[in-house]
Order: C-alpha cells, then structure tokens, then sequence
C-alpha cells in the first residue's frame, strides 16, 4: 500500500447545522479501497463522497445504471484526481454478487459498506403484503448477507478490513406500521453482532450504525404521517444530515477505529437513550 499523505478537504463553515457546508475531520483513507453498496444516492453518495475527500479509492454498486452514470459523473466533476469505479449490482442476486466480486479479486479491497435498502410501504403487519415483505427482506437483509458472504474472502489475504453495514433505530425500537423494515435492520444488527465475533481475530472489523431518520430520496417511500412520527420521536426536532451519517461511517472504516467490533452505534439526535 503507498504511504500515507496528509489529505485536506474543508467545506465553507456554517452556523446552521441543517447546512451541508460545515466544516469537516480530516480522516485518513489513503491507499484504501472502499466498495460501497446503494452508492449512487442518499446515504451511499454521501458516504461515497466523504470517502473520496478522505483519499479513498471507491467502488460503486447500485442495481440502477442510470443513477450510477449520474453519480459517478458528479463525483468526477468534484474529485478529478480520484479513483471512482463502478458496476450494476442487484445485491438481492447472489449469482450477481458473485460475479462482481470475481472483477474485484485482482485488486482486492480493505473496506465495504452496506449500505443499499428499501424502506417498504407503511401499513400494519396484518396488511403487509406479502411481496412487499419478501423485497425488503432480501434487499435490507439478504443483500447484506450476499455482500459479506463474498467480500469478505477479498479481505482475508490481507488480515485487514472494514465492513460498516447500514442498520435503524428502527431495527432497535420497532416503528409501528413499519414491521418488515424494523425486523430488517434488527436482523442486520444480529448479522454484524454475529460476524463481527467470527471475523474478531482476523484483523477485520464488523460494525454498523443506527440511524433515526434521514432525509433521504428513501422518504418517498414514506407516508407523510409516517415521516411526522418519526420526526417527533427525535429531541434534537430535525432529521439527521446524510454527510452527519457519512462521518460515522467514514470514520469506522479507518485504521483509528481498531478496537471496536460487533458494535452499534446509535445516530440518533436523542432518540436512542439506551
């Protein structure tokens, strides 16, 4: 790996912390290369972009090609020294995870960051259809599994590695009229628990984050009562900042966070008191 080189990235600072521009931690990604999953919009772009600022190379997955021409092409318009890539990638397929992990074996990769989700509509469980489970199960759940089931082999080589998988608050309270998404991300939080206690001694670290809403294009999946409710149940009365979630993230695939593994880590604006 090429030695480290102090990188410098600082947006214009605000006094309003519902302004994206504030100043932002230098982290230290050089040489690392990052695969981030539903990286062409909401929580994945903004990870993607807070990665680029940090020296990391990164590769996109997203099922949608068209989102991902546009992304990338933003990407290369703000970091025109950067190393971006990336490939259309259903994580629900397994064969699909598969083959984009074969394009990755020469190369490797040091980091993965699960973060591609659907919301799922919001009714009681006693309505919930029955398609509509099945997708946010295999999206939420099962292509966080597929993901690490291939991935992590990539990592082992080199006895280093990151995985930051995307959970909820949700996953730890349960929100009402939003079953299949909460027992989604609680399955996520058991899947990092559980990996990151195989994967203990190996060098690799398995953590993920719980977030409370996020104004993300997610929210269209939402109904507005549903958006409400979950705005009322944050103290600090705003949602969080994609580029708030990036940090953490960002952050947790760093050679600084060493000792923390099978962790959660609540974003939550107060919501989370546990």
């Amino acid at each position: 790996m090429p030695a480290r080189q102090t990188l410098t990235h600082t947006l214009a600072k605000s006094d309003n912390p519902n302004d994206k521009k504030n100043i932002m931690n230098q982290l230290d990604m050089q040489g690392r290369h990052a695969v981030v999953t539903g990286g062409a919009n909401g929580l994945g772009f903004a990870i993607v972009e807070r990665m680029l600022a940090s020296g990391a190379r990164v590769t996109l997955w997203d099922r949608d090609a068209v989102a991902i021409d546009k992304a990338v092409s933003e990407l290369r318009s703000h970091f025109t020294n950067a190393t971006i890539n990336s490939d259309v990638v259903d994580v629900v397929d397994h064969a699909d995870v598969v083959r984009a992990a074969k394009t990755l074996a020469a190369t490797g990769i040091d980091i993965v960051v699960n973060s591609a989700g659907v919301a799922g509509p919001n009714m009681p469980l006693l309505d919930y259809p029955i398609d509509a489970w099945q997708q946010v199960m295999n999206v939420n759940i099962n292509g966080t599994f597929h993901v690490c089931r291939e991935l992590v082999p990539l990592m082992k080589p080199k006895n280093y590695g990151r995985i930051v998988n995307i959970a909820s608050i949700a996953g730890k309270e349960g929100n009402p009229n939003a079953s299949a998404y909460s027992a989604s991300k609680a399955a996520v939080i058991g899947l990092t628990k559980s990996l990151g206690k195989e994967l203990a001694s190996s060098g690799i670290t398995v953590n993920c984050v719980t977030p409370a809403a996020v104004r993300t294009p997610i929210f269209s999946q939402l109904t507005p009562e549903h958006i409400q409710f979950m705005l009322s149940k944050i103290p600090m009365a705003r949602f969080g900042l994609p580029e708030e979630i990036a940090s953490m993230v960002c952050w947790l695939c760093t050679e600084d966070a060493s000792f923390s593994t099978g962790a959660v880590f609540d974003l939550s604006g107060g919501r989370a008191t546990y």
